[in-house]
């Protein structure tokens, strides 16, 4: 979820949904019009930053990368990464690095500790990563 800075919209990702979803937040901090801010058919929207053009950073564990969009659903760059990004956000001094959250797939958990997928077990230590890089336009809003 991002708030952008005049705090007057709130936008979400809905990961099996493939979209993000818009809402105007009322001076009593409730919700209304809901509306669709982007479809991104193919891609799972799940960790999302905003960034000062408005547009947001879409980390999506099935796409095997970030993607910056617009509203609208027009999408305008994109960062691969090493495995499954599963959250972004823009930080850094100038709020200019993005720091991307990745982890492999459940079953390449499974085949890295030589384990039958599906086993009952618990992994314990770690097993994902952050990765990042520089981009242009610096982060904006409230996540």
């Amino acid at each position: 979820m991002v708030i952008p800075p005049d705090g007057k919209t709130l936008i979400v990702s809905e990961t099996l949904g493939e979209c993000l979803t818009a809402f105007d937040i009322n001076e009593d901090g409730s919700l209304t019009n809901r509306r669709t801010w982007a479809k991104i058919e193919g891609k799972t929207p799940d960790g999302i930053p905003l960034d000062t053009e408005g547009a947001v950073w879409v980390a999506s564990p099935v796409s095997g990368g970030v993607f910056r969009v617009h509203e609208g659903s027009e999408i305008t760059q994109r960062v691969s990464v090493s495995t499954r990004a599963y959250a972004c956000m823009l930080g850094g001094a100038d709020r200019k690095t993005l720091f991307i959250m990745v982890s492999p797939p459940l079953e390449q958990l499974f085949k890295l500790k030589g384990i039958p997928f599906g086993s009952d077990v618990e992994f314990h230590g770690p097993s994902g990563k952050i990765e990042f890089c520089q981009v242009r336009i610096k982060g904006a809003g409230r996540p």
